[in-house]
């Protein structure tokens, strides 16, 4: 497996983007030069990330989130 990220990645399982053995590793993600945790989905061409607003959830039980735009750096945690 290559230790560059893809440009887009989701936790989600049902999402096209979703890659399991590569968030199994551990993946990184800074925010405007903070690192977050709370991360759902990312994007890094087109520079956004959405992430969870608190515990609430939507009709379909999966979290609430927020698309936020600006400049993400990503990377693997673990070695392959």
């Amino acid at each position: 497996m290559s230790d560059t990220p893809p440009d887009r990645l989701s936790v989600d399982p049902e999402s096209p983007f979703f890659n399991e053995p590569l968030l199994a590793r551990g993946v990184g993600i800074r925010f405007k030069g903070v690192e977050k945790t709370n991360v759902e989905e990312y994007c890094i061409s087109e520079g956004w990330v959405r992430v969870a607003v608190g515990k609430s959830l939507n009709r379909q039980g999966k979290p609430m989130t927020m698309k936020l735009q600006g400049p993400v750096e990503v990377w693997i945690k673990d070695e392959a």
